[in-house]
């Protein structure tokens, strides 16, 4: 898979965005149409089309990306927050590039959508 996302030309630095956490791994910014007053993405720098597409030596960085989420939430100053993997078109995934949804701020209702 080659980089050629929205999320790859936001990592390759062509297009700015409201960056809240980045290292070596990942690359967490407020998400730019919300569905919550706190709504961020993480994102692997590694382009991973899907949580499907994910392999046995990925593990680190998928336990990296939910303790990211984490820290991005408590630095938020959220108490409470949804996290969010949606893996393929029918499970509402728009962009192909693995990213978790951090989102919270007001009370959210079961079940989404």
């Amino acid at each position: 898979m080659t980089n050629d996302t929205i999320f790859g030309r936001i990592l390759s630095g062509e297009i700015p965005c409201q960056e809240v956490y980045s290292d070596e791994l990942c690359l967490a910014f407020k998400d730019v149409a919300p569905q919550a007053p706190v709504h961020l993405l993480v994102i692997p720098r590694k382009p991973i089309k899907s949580l499907n597409d994910a392999m046995a030596d990925d593990v680190g960085l998928l336990g990296h990306l939910l303790l990211v989420a984490k820290d991005v939430a408590n630095q938020s100053g959220l108490k409470n927050w949804r996290t969010i993997i949606n893996t393929g078109e029918e499970a509402g995934q728009t962009v192909f590039h693995l990213h978790v949804h951090v989102i919270g701020g007001r009370p959210l209702a079961w079940p989404p959508g």
